[in-house]
């Protein structure tokens, strides 16, 4: 069992800056790609960025330039800086691990932009 625990989600102004983290503790056996999604209200869950064990990014186009995607493999822990905050980017953000071929998803965290 694995357990990924998010934070940083919150309530900004447009043109702030947030960090979100993930966690990821339990049965841990190689993590390949951590990364983070995102779900508006009515949407479907897009990607935001996905980084990979080598370093290989991926980044949704609508955050290219403004987030940055990072991780710590010796905490297991992924985060996203978030900055030029912007209204449409209010969304629930979930953390997302490919676990030895396994996928697991956080519970999400809740990022409100208000302009």
């Amino acid at each position: 069992q694995v357990q990924l625990v998010e934070s940083g989600g919150g309530l900004v102004q447009a043109g702030d800056s947030l960090r979100l983290s993930c966690a990821a503790s339990g049965h841990i056996f190689s993590i390949n790609t951590m990364g983070w999604y995102r779900q508006a209200l009515g949407e479907e869950r897009e990607l935001g960025a996905t980084l990979t064990s080598s370093g290989n990014s991926n980044d949704a186009d609508s955050v290219k330039g403004r987030f940055i995607i990072s991780r710590d493999n010796a905490k297991n822990t992924v985060y996203l800086q978030m900055n030029s905050l912007k209204p449409e980017d209010t969304a629930v953000y979930y953390c997302k691990i490919i676990n030895f071929g396994a996928t697991q998803w956080g519970q999400g965290t809740q990022v409100t932009v208000s302009s």
